[in-house]
């Protein structure tokens, strides 16, 4: 999938600008700064990079903690794990599984686990197979608009692994079924569209629970792209909590300072772990840049704090 295809899928409000750069400074125990970004996605799932060009991306824009947090899929960790020690990055084991809360897609990242536990390799391998499903059921949904192959172009997109919406976007494009991405999703696969298939993906507390007996941190990711109401979004975080869920993105790409403050609030009131995180998924969007967001607000206690790889001596 080219750069050019993904972007023109993701929206480019302009409100989505985001604050000037700035690292983090309660840090590691040695004390030297660090610029830590938890949320960033590769060719693995619907980034525009490989796994190592990411990394590679990440360190010439100063970041010094990143976690690859592909979409249901810990497939590129091996190769952004290879290129982090070649460049002196610490990578952390991330992950974006797609959840079901009250009949609503919820995104929940996955940081510090154990990738080689057989437990989650199960799970994971459940959740590929939801993934082949839902692709396949957005190509029966889209089967009216008579694109030949559909599917197996989509697949070809996403270099023979599971597409997603973007593939399946990109095709439609090819095919001259619409002029750019943005249409496609706007005609055909965004929300409320046939090709927006969600009924494959697994209850939010049963995903909680992978994260969790594989020793790692469940984050609820970019809340406020939910679009829920405030009462809503704190119900959604009652019942993530009482699933085993510690923490949330408090600063992610394209968010207002509204939001910003509300996360924040709420994060400090009930004692969420606060997570930021870009969602990069290009080159060339500003707002949605490895390591542009500011400093977590005050009196938020990072969720990095407890991984191994922020302990001394490691």
């Amino acid at each position: 999938m080219t750069t050019s295809t993904i972007a023109d899928s993701i929206s480019t409000s302009p409100a989505a600008a985001s604050a000037e750069p700035d690292h983090d400074a309660r840090s590691l125990p040695s004390g030297g700064l660090q610029n830590v970004d938890l949320h960033c996605h590769s060719l693995a799932s619907d980034g525009a990079l490989s796994p190592s060009a990411l990394v590679e991306r990440a360190v010439e824009k100063g970041v010094t903690h990143l976690a690859l947090t592909d979409h249901d899929t810990t497939a590129g960790l091996d190769e952004a794990r290879a290129a982090a020690a070649r460049l002196g990055l610490v990578l952390i084991n991330g992950i974006e599984l797609s959840c079901i809360w009250r009949s609503q897609t919820i995104h929940v990242v996955g940081l510090d686990f154990d990738d080689d536990q057989p437990a989650w390799r199960s799970a994971l391998a459940r959740q590929e197979d939801n993934r082949w499903q839902r692709a396949r059921l957005i190509d029966h949904k889209l089967s009216h608009l008579r694109v030949e192959a559909l599917l197996d172009k989509a697949i070809a997109k996403a270099d023979g692994d599971v597409p997603g919406r973007p593939h399946f976007a990109s095709v439609l494009v090819e095919e001259g079924v619409v002029g750019n991405s943005a249409q496609a999703f706007k005609r055909h696969l965004g929300a409320g569209k046939p090709g927006d298939v969600k009924a494959c993906w697994p209850e939010l507390a049963e995903v909680v629970q992978w994260i969790c007996d594989a020793g790692g941190v469940a984050v609820v990711a970019h809340p406020r792209k939910y679009k829920m109401t405030a009462t809503k979004l704190r119900s959604l975080m009652k019942d993530f909590q009482s699933a085993g869920g510690q923490g949330m993105e408090v600063l992610t790409s394209g968010q207002s300072s509204g939001d910003l403050g509300f996360l924040t609030e709420l994060c400090r009131r009930e004692g969420y772990l606060a997570s930021r995180g870009s969602d990069f998924h290009f080159p060339g969007a500003p707002w949605c840049e490895l390591g542009r967001l500011p400093a977590l607000p005050d009196g938020l206690e990072p969720v990095w704090q407890g991984f191994s790889a922020f302990q001394p001596g490691t």
